[in-house]
């Protein structure tokens, strides 16, 4: 059974940094492309980046390039997403999945970020 259970969100101000964690079970991790997704208030969750599953082959949006990083621990099956000068458009709830990832797959709770102005 696949769990994927997001944590490390919070609230922050503008320009503060956040690292998000995902605990991965229930399918061979070592071999998944990851990825993180958000959905923002009032808009569709959308991709945000993702990482091969050797860790190479990173994609990001162009919106966070540069301020966020992903890596993972297959060791741990974990993803982490590492968020730095954060905006208020930054706030959402992220999930992280599988690459790519649809709709009618499972999608854990997912952590609430929020960026103050």
């Amino acid at each position: 059974q696949v769990q994927l259970v997001e944590s490390g969100g919070g609230l922050v101000q503008a320009g503060g940094s956040l690292t998000l964690s995902c605990a991965a079970s229930g399918f061979t991790f070592s071999t998944a492309v990851m990825g993180w997704y958000r959905r923002a208030p009032g808009k569709e969750r959308e991709f945000v980046a993702a990482m091969g599953h050797t860790g190479g082959s990173v994609h990001y949006v162009d919106p966070i390039k540069g301020r966020f990083t992903i890596s993972r621990d297959n060791a741990k099956n974990m993803v982490y997403l590492q968020m730095s000068s954060l905006k208020p458009e930054d706030t959402a709830v992220y999930y992280c999945n599988v690459h790519p990832a649809y709709s009618y797959f499972y999608w854990g709770q997912g952590t609430q970020v929020t960026v103050s102005s």
